[in-house]
């Protein structure tokens, strides 16, 4: 019944889930307990200790299996702590190649964690593929991926990119979490590992923060779990009941994210005061064909800026909105406005940070699921008392 030829809805639904066979309720219980009976020495019913195994974490782990066609799920305290146990697959003297345009939290990781450890990293602009590959050397095991990337909207050709790690027999990870499951899987393009940030889409409703990797291969899901409960940075079922009822929801959720998206998106590109609008889903986007190809929609992320130049217009225009809240995160219900030099990226140096086009002037939404037409007058309103 629950197979993996089920529609995208079906699987968010019923992907990887089964009633409980205690009591048969239809909702995951919350199994709030930190070790379990054993019968005898080495005689259990497949949990130990809830670091190691939990059947709430376990049963999220196999529905994000399912809704990124994958085979393996693990889930962590946060996306950062899933970006860590990737890396600790690597070893002194390996090399990353990364994109220039990244979350700044994936870039403190890499540059302030681990490089001191001997893993050298590289960030190169990832539009094209052949660029990709002139940083590819013998040493190379990672290739690390954005797309759509934050908070540029890159797009990322990923299964150009798998060719190239293929080819050097390096892993290809993606972190997909601006575009969900609904919107793009990695995996069938040729990734070796799916990255999200729970806390954002997956979760949705801005109360959890937790992250995941998905793969299809025996050999990195071992190490995955290995590694995952060696360090011990595991989620804890609560969060993992609340993500598996968001979940539930998440391609109607998505499909309104886009469709308020593209309104904005396409309202900002009249206004006076926007110099550039960032969004996949315009014909003139560098990437825009390739958007076309490996997605199933172009999102709700929008980022902009303004022809003025001036800082102080993008902190006050951040400032006044009402419906879109002035936070960091994004992907929740609700809609968010956020400025990413001061904010999600200010541990990218300045100067990185504009090479890539994070200016003083970038503005970044995160556009919910309210109506439209409020979200535009919130705008509106805002923009008037520049």
């Amino acid at each position: 019944m629950k197979n993996a030829d089920h529609k995208f809805g079906t699987k968010a639904i019923h992907g990887g889930l089964e009633t409980d066979s205690a009591t048969g309720a239809i909702m995951t219980p919350i199994y709030q307990t930190s070790t379990y009976v054993q019968e005898e020495v080495g005689k259990h019913k497949g949990f130990e200790y809830s670091r190691t195994q939990n059947p709430t974490r376990q049963a999220l782990e196999q529905n994000l299996a399912a809704i990124e066609n994958g085979k393996y799920g693990a889930c962590f305290g946060s996306g950062l702590a899933a970006i860590d146990c990737v890396i600790k697959m690597l070893n002194p003297g390996d090399e990353v190649v990364s994109t220039n345009d990244l979350y700044g939290g994936t870039y403190r990781l890499f540059t302030t964690i681990f490089e001191k450890y001997g893993i050298k990293f590289h960030f190169v602009p990832m539009g094209d593929a052949d660029e990709v590959a002139a940083h590819v050397n013998s040493n190379t095991k990672l290739i690390w991926v954005e797309t759509p990337t934050n908070p540029m909207m890159n797009i990322i050709d990923i299964k150009a990119i798998a060719k190239v790690a293929k080819r050097n027999k390096a892993m290809l990870a993606v972190d997909n979490t601006f575009a969900t499951p609904y919107l793009q899987n990695p995996l069938d393009l040729g990734a070796d590992i799916v990255m999200h940030s729970v806390t954002k889409y997956l979760g949705g409703h801005s109360d959890v923060v937790m992250g995941a990797l998905i793969t299809k291969d025996d050999k990195i899901a071992e190490e995955i779990y290995r590694i995952q409960n060696s360090s011990g940075a595991v989620t804890a079922p609560q969060d993992s009941f609340l993500v598996l009822r968001g979940i539930k929801t998440l391609h109607v959720r998505v499909q309104r994210h886009c469709e308020n998206g593209e309104v904005l998106a396409k309202w900002l590109t009249t206004h006076p005061a926007v110099d550039k609008v960032y969004w996949p889903g315009f014909e003139t986007h560098p990437n825009h064909e390739v958007a076309k190809s490996q997605m199933r929609g172009f999102g709700g992320m929008i980022s902009f800026t303004l022809k003025s130049g001036l800082l102080t217009d993008a902190q006050q225009l951040v400032a006044s909105t009402e419906l879109f809240t002035l936070a960091e995160s994004l992907g929740g219900v609700e809609s968010l406005i956020g400025h990413p030099a001061t904010m999600t990226h200010a541990s990218i140096p300045k100067e990185e940070r504009e090479k890539s086009g994070v200016t003083d002037t970038l503005i970044r939404l995160s556009v919910g699921i309210e109506d439209v037409a409020d979200l535009q007058t919130d705008l509106e309103q805002a923009f008037a008392k520049l």
